[in-house]
């Protein structure tokens, strides 16, 4: 099979059509476009998600943070804790687990959260560092986002720019004598691993007229509009045009020949809402850039120019690993 997720196709046919409700306690089910769970304890809800970080060599505690935390955020929860778990080659050092370990509690730190567990493991299972980790958050006192809230007439908002997490990645693939970015250039794209939590946007979004959010990840902003729509069984017309993608990572997607609206966007969040613009604003007033792409309407994500946007497959990330 393909590297990377499974198609949604796939992963409804072998996965989740397998699943059953047995517990009333369980307020939102998995499905397409469905990244968390939400669980009623005796009228407190708890919202989960759990994510791996497979493609990365760099960033890999920060990724392990946001990642996870970013569901959470775009069904409007405060992450609280996490439980990680590490999943570590035998070439692994004491040294790198020590490095992994404090860019986690940083990341944390920064994020406001927990590590509340997990589990550490060296196993010749996998060649690379694996993480894992699982966020339990609360809603906001807005109430739980639905992820497939969207409705005919909102504004699609997205903040920050395509391929947020996958140009850092792109990155570290070049070889030394590749001359494809100079020095600032490099420092400037790794820096992009600092902006890949979508927490502050996702709670003040949350709190000012979203209906429905979706972090972008693998598949890329293309991807998360697609399960956006399918999510609410809405389609979506959006100008790729005002899709914002830096200079440096077109750069770099045009050297490993990738598509920078498909690559992962950890970092990135689409937002649909009734005022785009209010909304748009009131971001700006906290220092993260987002602007309006499209609209809700049809029953198919189309571009301004009439294409029809696919089912997401592979991320294009895989490309050059």
């Amino acid at each position: 099979m393909r590297t990377g997720k499974l198609s949604n196709e796939q992963l409804d046919r072998l996965i989740l059509s397998k699943l059953k409700r047995n517990r009333s306690e369980i307020i939102c089910s998995p499905g397409i476009g469905v990244d968390c769970t939400a669980v009623d304890l005796g009228g407190d809800i708890a919202v989960l998600s759990c994510d791996p970080i497979t493609a990365a060599d760099s960033g890999i505690g920060r990724l392990t943070v946001n990642v996870s935390c970013n569901d959470a955020a775009a069904s409007g929860a405060e992450p609280i804790g996490l439980m990680v778990t590490f999943l570590l080659p035998p070439s692994v050092t004491e040294d790198d687990i020590d490095s992994l370990m404090d860019e986690l509690m940083l990341a944390a730190d920064a994020a406001g959260v927990d590590i509340i567990g997990g589990h550490t493991e060296i196993t010749p299972s996998v060649n690379r560092i694996v993480t894992c980790a699982t966020v339990i958050a609360r809603p906001t006192a807005a109430g739980l986002i639905d992820p497939k809230g969207m409705q005919i007439g909102n504004d699609i908002v997205l903040t920050k720019h395509a391929g947020l997490e996958g140009a850092p990645l792109l990155a570290d693939k070049l070889s030394a004598d590749s001359g494809l970015l100079c020095p600032d250039e490099l420092a400037e794209v790794r820096s992009f691993l600092e902006r890949t939590s979508v927490v502050k946007e996702g709670l003040y979004a949350a709190m000012h007229g979203a209906t429905a959010m979706h972090d972008v990840t693998e598949g890329g902003v293309f991807g998360a509009l697609w399960e956006m729509s399918a999510a609410a069984g809405i389609g979506i017309r959006f100008d790729a045009a005002n899709i914002p993608v830096h200079h440096i990572t077109r750069k770099l997607c045009g050297y490993f020949n990738i598509d920078p609206y498909k690559l992962i966007s950890s970092g990135c969040m689409l937002i649909a809402c009734t005022d785009g613009h209010a909304l748009v604003d009131g971001l700006a007033a906290l220092g993260i850039d987002a602007r309006i792409i499209g609209r809700a309407e049809g029953d198919s994500v189309i571009t301004v120019d009439g294409m029809v946007i696919d089912p997401p497959q592979a991320d294009e990330i895989y490309k050059a690993l």
